[in-house]
C-alpha cells in the first residue's frame, strides 16, 4: 500500500460510486422528498389548529389527531405519526450522544416505548368541528398548518379548477386535491414498502431454502413457481381482490398489502435461488459444513450477506412496482376504498372527462410518474454498484 493511502470500506466506496451517478442522486433525492412529505404531512395540511388561545385558556386540538386520527386507515396513519413524533427526540439523541453508544441506545429505546403509551390510551373520537369558523366566531388566536384543510373536508366546489385558494383544485365532492395527494403519499409509501417487504421475506426465505437444499425440494418448488408465473400478475391481483370482496372482506390498505406481498415474491425467489446456487459451490460453504456450522447459521451469517446486493436492488424496483399496482387497483375500484386518499382513486375521478378534469389527471399522474422514476433511478444506481461488470 502506498504512503498516505487509506483503507476504504465497502460502504464508503459504494457511496462514492453512487454519488458519481447523477440520475441515481436525483432518484435518491426524490425518494427522500417523498418520505419527508409523507412523514410531515399533518404539519403541512390539517384542519385542526396547532394552538388556540381564547382569553386565558390554551388548547392544542391537533395533538389528539396525532395519537388517534379520525381516519378509516387509522393503523397506517398512527405508524407514520409515531415515526414523526419519534424523529425529533431520536435526532437530538444521536446528535448529543454520538460517542456514548450504549447510553444512546438505552435512551432511544426508552423514548420509543414511552411514545407508544399515548397511542394506546387516546380514544378515537369523530371531530366534525370547523375550527376556522370557531376561531373567527370567538375572535381567538390560532396557529394553523400552511394548508388549513383536512383530507376529508369539503371546502371547494365540485371539480373546482386550480386557484390560489386550492392550488390543485377540488375533486368530485369538493375536497382539496393537494391535501389528498399529500395524504395519498402515505398510502403509496405504506403499500410500496410493506408489500415489497412481505414479498422480500417470503421470496428470500424460500429462495435460500431451495437453493441450499436443492434436490426434490428445489424441483417441486420451482414447478410451483413456474405455474404461478403463467398467470398475468395484474390479472391475478384483480381476481384475488374480487374474490376477497365477494367474501365480505373490507378492502383496506392492509388487504392490498397482503395481496401484493403474497403475489410479488416469485421473481425474487428465483433471483435468490440462483444467487444461492452460485454461492453454494464455493469453498467457504464447504468449509462451514465440514466444521459443523449449523445450517441456519450458514444461511443467515454467510449466504445472506453475499446475496444481499441483488435483494436490495430488487427491493427498490419492487417498491416502484407495488406503488403502480396499488394505483392501478384503486383506479379500477379494487384497491384502497373511499374516503381514504389515493392517487389511483383521484385518477379514477377524472375518467369520465380526462381533459375537462385535467387537474385530476395531471397532478396525481405526475406524482406517480415522479415517484416511480425516483425509485427506479435509485435502483439503477444500486445495480451499478453491485454489478461487477458495471463501469466505475
Amino acid at each position: 500500500m502506498e504512503a498516505g493511502e487509506k483503507n476504504i470500506s465497502f460502504s464508503s466506496n459504494a457511496w462514492h460510486r453512487f454519488r458519481k451517478d447523477s440520475l441515481a442522486m436525483i432518484g435518491l433525492g426524490g425518494v427522500v422528498v417523498m418520505f419527508l412529505l409523507a412523514l410531515f404531512v399533518p404539519l403541512l395540511a390539517n384542519n385542526r389548529p396547532f394552538l388556540i388561545m381564547n382569553g386565558g385558556e390554551i388548547s392544542f386540538p391537533f395533538l389528539r389527531y396525532l395519537f388517534a386520527p379520525d381516519s378509516s386507515e387509522i393503523l397506517i396513519e398512527q405508524v407514520f405519526n409515531y415515526i414523526l413524533l419519534l424523529f425529533i427526540p431520536a435526532s437530538l439523541i444521536f446528535l448529543f450522544l454520538k460517542k456514548h453508544i450504549k447510553t444512546r441506545n438505552t435512551i432511544l429505546i426508552i423514548c420509543a416505548l414511552a411514545l407508544l403509551v399515548p397511542f394506546f390510551l387516546t380514544q378515537r373520537r369523530m371531530d366534525k368541528t370547523c375550527w376556522r369558523d370557531e376561531v373567527k366566531k370567538n375572535h381567538s388566536f390560532a396557529i394553523f398548518a400552511p394548508i388549513p384543510y383536512g383530507p376529508y373536508e369539503t371546502t371547494a366546489e365540485h371539480y373546482e379548477k386550480p386557484s390560489l385558494r386550492h392550488l390543485f383544485g377540488g375533486d368530485q365532492t369538493g375536497r382539496d386535491v393537494l391535501v389528498r395527494m399529500l395524504y395519498g403519499a402515505r398510502v403509496s409509501l405504506a403499500v410500496g414498502l410493506f408489500a415489497t417487504l412481505l414479498a422480500l421475506i417470503i421470496g428470500t426465505t424460500i429462495g435460500m431454502c431451495v437453493g441450499y437444499y436443492r434436490g426434490r425440494l428445489d424441483l417441486f418448488t420451482m414447478r410451483v413457481v413456474e405455474i404461478i408465473m403463467c398467470f398475468p400478475t395484474f390479472l391475478l391481483l384483480l381476481i384475488l381482490m374480487s374474490m376477497l370482496k365477494d367474501k365480505g372482506f373490507g378492502q383496506s390498505i392492509l388487504l392490498v398489502i397482503m395481496v401484493l406481498g403474497l403475489t410479488g415474491w416469485i421473481g425474487l425467489c428465483r433471483l435468490v435461488r440462483g444467487e444461492v446456487l452460485k454461492q453454494r459451490i464455493l469453498p467457504y460453504i464447504a468449509s462451514c459444513e465440514a466444521t459443523g456450522v449449523p445450517v441456519h447459521r450458514i444461511m443467515f451469517r454467510h449466504l445472506l450477506p453475499n446475496v444481499s446486493g441483488p435483494i436490495l436492488i430488487s427491493f427498490t424496483f419492487g417498491v416502484a412496482g407495488a406503488i403502480i399496482a396499488e394505483s392501478g387497483l384503486s383506479f379500477l375500484g379494487f384497491g384502497v376504498q373511499a374516503p381514504t386518499a389515493s392517487w389511483g382513486a383521484l385518477l379514477r375521478q377524472a375518467f369520465e372527462d380526462p381533459l375537462g378534469y385535467w387537474h385530476l389527471t395531471l397532478c396525481p399522474g405526475a406524482a406517480l410518474f415522479i415517484t416511480v422514476c425516483a425509485f427506479n433511478f435509485t435502483g439503477e444506481g444500486l445495480r451499478k454498484i453491485f454489478d461487477p461488470k458495471a463501469v466505475t
